[in-house]
């Protein structure tokens, strides 16, 4: 009976609130296919209202800029990503394997999630900006192999710029030209990124040669 009480307790979000977050998602889902469609930095204000469905004067109710908008934008879809990865890697603590992990899921976007592969090749290497992400987590494995003697590399964020850099270039030869990039593409990089921080060419091959784990692209 008390927890009932409490559950009754618990304040409901108004109506006005519920459009309001409406609203600003519907901005963010804006600037997402907008970056995706590779208009973002073009875009204006009245583009991006229009591409929402929503009125003019209702943008600067939520955001102080379009930059600011499309960095919100880049954050909540850059940590979908991130949340991918984490389920694919769960379980694996080597830090080599979990680069390999990240670096194979995320060149297969363009057949599991088409989605975020645009949205990044529409970002270009402004994800490096991001905070959150696959990008903070690669900073961290890196780092984490760094400590370990894993790599060998000695500036993590120049190696995972490197890698990044790489995998948007893998990513539009595939939406070019999709017959010239296939699964074992993607694996072959996944070799080079991690004979780049350091790991021996044999147990790279070796490593990015591993089943991957089952992908949740939800």
């Amino acid at each position: 009976m008390e927890e009932a009480a409490l559950a009754l307790d618990v304040p409901k979000a108004s109506r006005l609130d519920r459009r309001k977050a409406h609203t600003r998602q519907a901005l963010i889902d804006a600037a997402v296919r907008l970056m995706t469609d590779g208009r973002g930095d073009r875009a204006s204000i009245q583009e991006i209202t229009e591409e929402a469905d929503i009125g003019f004067g209702s943008f600067y109710n939520h955001f102080e800029s379009k930059e600011q908008l499309f960095q919100v934008a880049s954050e909540e879809v850059m940590e979908r990503w991130g949340a991918m990865f984490d389920r694919a890697s769960m379980g694996i603590t080597d830090p080599a394997m979990r680069i390999a992990v990240g670096v194979r899921m995320s060149g297969r976007l363009a057949w599991t999630n088409p989605a975020i592969s645009g949205f990044l090749l529409g970002a270009g290497l402004d994800v490096l900006e991001s905070s959150g992400g696959l990008v903070s987590r690669g900073l961290r494995d890196i780092r984490a192999g760094q400590a370990a003697g894993r790599f060998s590399v000695k500036d993590a964020e120049i190696a995972f710029s490197a890698i990044v850099g790489g995998m948007l270039g893998l990513l539009r030869v595939q939406r070019r030209n999709p017959g010239d990039v296939d699964e074992s593409s993607v694996d072959e990089f996944a070799e080079e990124a991690l004979r780049l921080l350091g790991v021996p060419a044999r147990e790279a091959a070796r490593i990015a040669a591993r089943p991957l784990p089952a992908l949740d692209a939800s």
